[in-house]
């Protein structure tokens, strides 16, 4: 009996209609595509649907999430990863049996040569290929920190190879027979990679080198190398980088591009003298990462109305503020986002570009070039944009050319350092800006805080007792109508009870009365006070929204925002 064709299958299960299927059929006449990728172009049905109904056609499995109890290592380490890549296939352990997962089950070359070097009763399945890429870049069995100490404690620290060749372009993953050192360095770009670490820290002390990552805002000690290879390991990055690894008495900076499980990552690395040698960190700006959507930001509807609102006017100033790694950044390319139109010109000037966006301008500062944002500044203003964005306000000559920009009819965007809204104010002042032009430019300002957002899998629901809740303000009769949940820890967030962050906002809009206040020089609490009359929702209040929305926990709110600042 002839197999249902898969578009039949996709009819029957309602997820394509007659009209699609009609439409489809014409663009595969036309064009030649296969009727299947057209459903997709189309977005007609997704990877999942064509996975389920490839599944339904030739009587096999589904599988829709591949987790660790799955990915048996020795399984996986049969095969080569380069294997397991380029045919997407992936063997498991399902249901008892030893299961090949594939994305293409009418390739069967690939299928046949697995099940040969499984050996014995083999189960087959369908998956989507982001599945099983996922699965394979987080599961397969590579060397563990364990095994890399080891293999390092044979070895002599002077005569080390640590690398001298130049970097090449492809997956760190693939560098299997490298150097020792090379493969060290690698595991703790992959280690990263995989747990979502925005920064590694290379330590030394006296009888110790320790590596930690900062994982959602918090620091976690990784590895202990043996001190004998920390030169060999700082001189690896440094080569990485294209830094002087001759210099070891004062600090260089450099960048440096690579592949980490199939994901295109920009690396910025620091190194800096200290007593016991150079200290190194690196920071991973992950270029794979989508654009977060204006809506996806997690404002309150009211903080959401007053930013949609000010990003429509056709010039003034909006600052984003807050600390290093507050996800100013993201802020701001949500708010390009919804501002990148064929009618706009916009033109960015960043140290370094951290997102690129199609349709926008971007410059990249190089200040031992001479390029600095003021300097940057000036000549994009005679390229006619409409929004200009600044990566950040660090002097008060930055300060005066925004200004102006705004005065002259552009919008600008841009971050600053401060620790509250109404602060901002105090700091530009201080930055010698006079305040009738802060006044007549400056029309919002946002501050935020990155808070750790509850693992979904794995929080629990919880009554929190009355001096809890006193802590973020609140009482047993006002937290009625929240949910409140505590961190618990599971394999799907490492068992730290929290997976990715949440932004925690801050947002206000400058009005006639605080522009007043602005004008007098007023202090940041009387324009703070002014703020709250006119709407503003303090930092602190929006975190006690997420707490009772079940985002996040009390703890998190106190280590970001003052409570008592809410209630004064």
């Amino acid at each position: 009996m002839s197999r249902k064709k898969l578009e039949d299958i996709l009819i029957e299960q309602n997820l394509i209609n007659a009209e699609q299927h009609a439409q489809a059929l014409a663009e595969h006449k036309e064009t030649g595509k296969p009727l299947l990728q057209v459903y997709l172009e189309q977005k007609f049905i997704t990877k999942t649907d064509v996975a389920r109904a490839l599944a339904k056609q030739i009587n096999v499995p589904c599988i829709e999430k591949i987790t660790e109890q799955m990915a048996d290592p020795q399984l996986l380490g049969k095969v080569p990863l380069k294997f397991l890549r380029q045919h997407c296939v992936i063997p498991i352990m399902f249901e008892g049996y030893k299961t090949i997962v594939t994305a293409n089950p009418r390739d069967l070359q690939p299928l046949d040569d697995l099940a040969l070097l499984m050996s014995g009763e083999v189960a087959y399945a369908v998956s989507t290929d982001d599945i099983i890429n996922d699965a394979i870049n987080k599961y397969y069995p590579l060397e563990t920190s364990k095994e890399m100490m080891e293999e390092l404690k044979g070895g002599e620290g002077d005569d080390l190879e640590f690398g001298m060749g130049p970097l090449e372009d492809k997956d760190i993953m693939e560098q299997a027979n490298d150097a020792p050192i090379v493969k060290l360095v690698n595991h703790m770009l992959l280690q990263a990679v995989k747990e979502g670490a925005s920064d590694i820290h290379i330590e030394p002390f006296e009888r110790e080198l320790r590596v930690r990552f900062r994982i959602d805002g918090n620091m976690y000690l990784r590895l202990t190398p043996p001190k004998r290879y920390q030169g060999a390991i700082v001189s690896r990055i440094k080569i990485m980088s294209n830094l002087n690894i001759a210099e070891k008495r004062i600090p260089q900076d450099g960048r440096v591009q690579i592949k980490v499980a199939d994901k295109a990552i920009d690396i910025r690395v620091s190194v800096l003298p200290s007593n016991y040698g150079e200290r190194v960190v690196m920071r991973l700006l992950y270029k794979s990462r989508g654009m977060v959507e204006l809506e996806q930001l997690n404002l309150s509807q009211q903080d959401y109305t007053v930013l949609s609102r000010v990003i429509t006017r056709p010039n003034g100033i909006i600052l984003v503020s807050g600390p290093t790694g507050s996800g100013k950044t993201t802020t701001l390319y949500s708010i390009l986002h919804r501002l990148n139109q064929p009618d706009v010109t916009i033109i960015t000037v960043e140290d370094p570009v951290e997102y690129t966006m199609y349709g926008i301008n971007q410059v990249q500062v190089n200040e031992k070039a001479g390029l600095t944002f003021a300097t940057a500044l000036r000549s994009i203003l005679r390229q006619d944009p409409d929004v200009v964005l600044i990566g950040e306000i660090r002097d008060g000559e930055t300060a005066q050319i925004a200004t102006q920009a705004a005065l002259t009819g552009h919008l600008v965007l841009s971050t600053i350092h401060t620790n509250s809204a109404p602060a901002t104010i105090t700091r530009l002042l201080d930055m010698g800006v006079e305040p009738f032009l802060i006044a007549s430019s400056l029309i919002c300002v946002i501050s935020q805080r990155l808070v750790r957002r509850l693992c979904s899998h794995c929080k629990e629901q919880f009554t929190p007792t009355a001096d809890m809740l006193k802590q973020i303000g609140l009482t047993p009769a006002t937290a009625k109508d929240g949910t409140f949940y505590r961190a618990v820890g599971c394999e799907e967030c490492l068992k730290m009870g929290y997976k990715g962050r949440l932004a925690v906002f801050e947002i206000m809009e400058i009005n006639d009365d605080i522009a007043r206040l602005i004008v007098q020089r007023a202090d940041a609490t009387v324009v703070r006070k002014q703020a709250l009359a006119s709407g503003m929702t303090l930092l602190s209040t929006d975190g006690v929204r997420q707490v009772k929305a079940g985002l996040t926990t009390i703890e998190e709110i106190l280590t970001v925002a003052h409570i008592e600042d809410a209630l004064a």
